[in-house]
């Protein structure tokens, strides 16, 4: 039941955001658009409630439950960009604005990129283990939430994958392909 209501979720939290430039740049009403952009932490709100009335009922926690966390990390960490990403195809798209589309980064600016992406993982990282650790204590049964240390272990793991990957382009740039040198 949990993981239908992730999805509903994740379904949920893009509904706000185009109906949040949909009210915004269409209708032309900006504080209403506004406010359906910021109504988006509610909905990660009430998976993190859902998520604790189904262990706190009984339910032995599992990946299902975990990914509400994750997913909770992801969209506070990552939120406001993907918010930035929506709004500018948005203005594209409807309202002849500048292509979105950025070009390709090399040499410093592209380690920097991807070591500013790192520091977001990270965010996310420390963002989803708190409510993991958190939702372990209110339990406060470990057997019963063995996964989300395991979902802790396992996601510390890609995040150091994810840091050797973005910090080696500070040692080893990624460089101009020789066709686009002009």
């Amino acid at each position: 039941m949990i993981a239908y209501f992730i999805i509903g979720c994740e379904i949920a939290f893009w509904v706000f955001v185009a109906a949040g430039l949909s009210v915004r740049y269409l209708l032309g009403m900006k504080r209403l658009g506004m406010t359906l952009l910021m109504a988006t932490p509610i909905i990660d709100l009430l998976l993190l409630v859902a998520t604790v009335m189904d262990l706190q009922r009984g339910a032995t926690a599992s990946m299902v439950h975990g990914i509400a966390a994750i997913y909770i990390g992801v969209s506070i960490a990552y939120g406001h960009q993907m918010i930035a990403w929506a709004d500018r195809y948005f203005l594209f798209w409807f309202k002849g604005g500048e292509s979105p589309r950025s070009r390709k980064a090399y040499g410093r600016e592209h380690a920097s990129k991807e070591r500013s992406g790192w520091f977001r993982h990270l965010a996310a990282y420390i963002i989803g283990t708190a409510f993991l650790l958190g939702m372990t204590w209110w339990i406060g049964d470990a057997n019963r939430t063995e996964a989300f240390i395991n979902i802790v272990r396992v996601w510390g793991i890609v995040l150091v994958i994810d840091f050797v990957i973005s910090f080696s382009y500070s040692l080893w740039p990624r460089k101009v392909p020789a066709k686009k040198v002009k």
